[in-house]
């Protein structure tokens, strides 16, 4: 598939040089802390107020399609974002790095924590990054929230959303397909409700044929997405765990609508209750690596098929079994995800001049907000406070914790990291850094 074959619209004078683009993607896949959220916020921050590459309505409007599709909301948005610059060549790169730098990261952890090497440096490092990414999660919910909430309706369906999956535990798709039938519901009839401008806008046009782009993209992709699992069937047999690792991340990947929080509890229990790969403790445990590393959370999916793989390992040894299970895993997670934004991507930018799907998508991205406000919510309180459970009462979904089990070493790192943020406005970087540093020295000194 040639750059040829599948267009992209002009996105104006600031596109940058393939060197520039390619520098400034391994930079974010580096430093890409803090789940979707946080990753989404950076993202906006530098290649639309920072660089200025495209314009905000794009952005959003890229978000929202990407929310529609299964698989990590982040990574497709870098994709869709790199095929918006430089086609498919630069859908690669960007979709690539986003995950790269993580990927490795996480291999190692699994590395460390399966064969029982506890290395007090790292334990530091994480126990401090993870306060910075409660800050850097709560900064990208307001940087988000203040700009997809413009009007009051939009207000409205995002308080909604959030008591609808927090308290409700109402599936992410219904949430979704609510807000989009109200918003294109008030798009016909008052669009000022959705802060929408009476203009319509005029949007350049791939000039390929949609179809056909479709259909190469599609064919390409599903083959580059079976083709491992198919040689690891051909060569240890069907019920090998290489096959077994393929075909269930493979099936996660089609119906992961929503990001990682989404399928967190499907998966925890297939991977526990079903396949018998490791324990609940275990499955907090890679939750909390996941938590901590750069790239997309639905990284944890690679500890789980590494795990996997290293304790069912015939005929590899179990190191060399891992490493294979944690690439498989890694690879049926996210090529999926480039597949349907290279498959949608032509249809997406003429749905940009549709006034009635405009108002959708906006409504969209207003409920978006609320279900970042339950993932900032859940996340507060696994960090800063022991033992969380979740209680049913009848319809109602809440979690109970003793107020007084607050981990008052995990909140003073939290409140530096927020001065750091919010007070002194430090850069992401310099922030996960200097947390990472006091994490360490409060382990080593105070036994953290």
């Amino acid at each position: 598939m040639t750059q040829a074959e599948l267009t992209r619209p002009s996105v104006g004078t600031h596109a940058p040089s393939f060197g520039e683009f390619f520098k400034v993607w391994l930079k974010i896949g580096l430093v890409n802390f803090g789940g979707p959220a946080g990753q989404i916020a950076m993202m906006h921050r530098i290649v639309v107020d920072e660089k200025k590459w495209i314009e905000e309505q794009r952005f959003l409007h890229a978000l929202n399609f990407c929310m529609l599709l299964p698989g990590p909301e982040a990574q497709k948005l870098a994709t869709y974002i790199g095929w918006l610059l430089h086609g498919v060549r630069g859908g690669l790169v960007s979709g690539i790095l986003f995950v790269l730098p993580g990927a490795f990261v996480m291999l190692g952890l699994s590395l460390l924590y399966a064969l029982g090497r506890g290395v007090p440096l790292i334990d530091g490092a994480l126990f401090g990054i993870k306060a910075a990414v409660l800050v850097i999660v709560i900064e990208a919910l307001w940087r988000i929230g203040k700009r997809a909430l413009k009007t009051s309706l939009l207000m409205a369906l995002s308080g909604l959303a959030f008591v609808g999956i927090f308290f409700l535990a109402l599936p992410f798709p219904l949430i979704v397909g609510g807000a989009a039938l109200i918003g294109y519901v008030t798009a016909r009839t008052a669009q000022h409700l959705l802060g929408l401008s009476g203009t319509v806008e005029i949007v350049a046009t791939s000039s390929g044929n949609p179809w056909r782009q479709f259909a190469l993209a599609a064919a390409i992709g599903l083959v580059v997405w079976w083709v491992p699992i198919a040689l690891a069937a051909a060569t240890l047999g069907p019920d090998h765990v290489l096959v077994s690792i393929g075909t269930f991340f493979s099936k996660l990947a089609v119906v992961s609508f929503g990001g990682a929080y989404a399928v967190l509890a499907y998966m925890a229990q297939q991977a526990v209750e079903t396949h018998h790969w490791m324990t609940a403790p275990e499955m907090v445990d890679g939750l909390g690596l996941a938590e901590t590393t750069p790239g997309p959370l639905i990284l944890v999916t690679q500890f789980v098929g590494f795990l996997a793989a290293f304790r069912d390992a015939g005929p590899f040894s179990p190191v060399m079994a891992g490493v294979i299970g944690a690439v498989m895993t890694t690879w049926v997670t996210f090529v999926p995800s480039m597949l349907w934004i290279f498959a949608g991507a032509p249809f997406v930018e003429p749905l940009r001049a549709n006034r009635h799907l405009s108002g959708a998508l906006a409504a969209i991205t207003a409920a978006v907000v609320g279900v970042i406000l339950n993932l900032t919510v859940w996340f507060a309180l696994h960090v800063l406070f022991g033992h969380v459970t979740e209680q049913r009462t009848g319809w109602l979904r809440w979690y109970a914790f003793d107020p007084l089990a607050l981990d008052l070493k995990a909140s003073a790192l939290a409140v530096i990291a927020g001065v750091l943020a919010f007070g002194f406005h430090r850069g992401l970087i310099e922030v996960v850094a200097i947390m990472a540093a006091l994490g360490i020295a409060m382990h080593l000194l105070m036994g953290a």
